[in-house]
């Protein structure tokens, strides 16, 4: 689950989602044995972005692995939004699926939001619909997003409880910068921090983010966060997987966070690796969501 390198702990979230689904695969096993629905995870494809068909790829074998029903649904990137609306339609009456995503980002001429709008709330398992949003604020059950659910889960699993501490947050995006600042202050086991939550206008950026107990950076700017930034023994949770052109690799490309790994692990009690720390975490909370979702039913 952990790894020590000197006295840093590396937040190993390929090891943890490894555990987790472990666990989930022990659940649909029950399941299976006591004639129970096994779950049924579905995603929709629009068109080739290289990130997204990596992504997308993992959660079909994440699947396979716990024993979940997967349906890859592709569709070309010329597709219309009405089109697209009436397959949300399809899957959200299809009693077979138990969650479905649609993977973004989306062709420019589709609205994301009239996407998310669309999509059952019980079947949202992104956990982006309004209802799902509005039900975390109030902390209410609902589906939690999952980036942010599954970087509190390598937390706790961790043994770093953001109770009273100074939470800062690099970057307001509504899938990740902006619940992760709600889940963190909500008045649950896994909560009650103080947050900042800072982005583009915050003027004295750098400054905040060196008082951070925890530091979660979710700009999608590679190396942001320099050693200057980061208070000593602070957590540090890199979001950040940019493509950055890489002619030693394979693939032609480097998975590089928004932290400078080397300089800041020095100074660091623990951080996440890139890759390797929330990438895992994402994927293995929406099978999380996915289990509640047939539960639920």
């Amino acid at each position: 689950m952990e790894a020590k390198t000197n006295d840093t702990l590396v937040l190993n979230g390929k090891a943890t989602a490894q555990e987790i689904r472990n666990e989930i695969a022990k659940k649909v096993a029950d399941r299976k044995q006591k004639g129970l629905k096994v779950p049924h995870l579905a995603a929709v494809l629009v068109g080739t972005d290289g990130g997204s068909e990596t992504y997308v790829s993992y959660k079909v074998k994440d699947c396979k692995e716990v024993g979940y029903e997967s349906t890859l649904i592709r569709k070309p990137d010329t597709i219309s939004e009405k089109e697209l609306l009436d397959l949300v339609a399809d899957l959200n009456a299809n009693k077979d699926i138990d969650g479905f995503i649609v993977q973004l980002p989306l062709p420019k001429h589709i609205d994301p939001q009239k996407i998310i709008m669309a999509i059952d709330p019980l079947k949202d398992v992104d956990g982006f619909h309004p209802e799902n949003v509005g039900k975390m604020t109030l902390g209410l059950s609902g589906f939690l997003p999952a980036t942010p659910s599954g970087i509190i889960e390598l937390m706790r699993r961790n043994s770093i409880n953001p109770s009273g501490k100074h939470c800062v947050v690099l970057g307001r995006s509504n899938i990740v910068g902006s619940p992760m600042s709600i889940l963190l202050s909500r008045n649950v086991e896994m909560g009650n921090a103080t947050v900042t939550l800072c982005h583009s206008r915050t003027k004295n950026l750098k400054e905040l983010a060196a008082t951070a107990d925890i530091l979660i950076a979710a700009l999608g700017k590679p190396g942001f966060v320099t050693a200057d930034m980061v208070k000593p023994e602070a957590v540090v949770i890199d979001v950040g997987t940019t493509r950055v052109p890489d002619s030693s690799k394979k693939s032609g490309f480097s998975l590089k966070g928004d932290v400078c790994y080397g300089e800041v692990f020095q100074k660091v009690s623990a951080i996440t690796p890139v890759p390797g720390g929330v990438g895992p975490m994402t994927r293995v909370a929406l099978l999380l969501n996915t289990l509640k979702a047939v539960e639920l039913r």
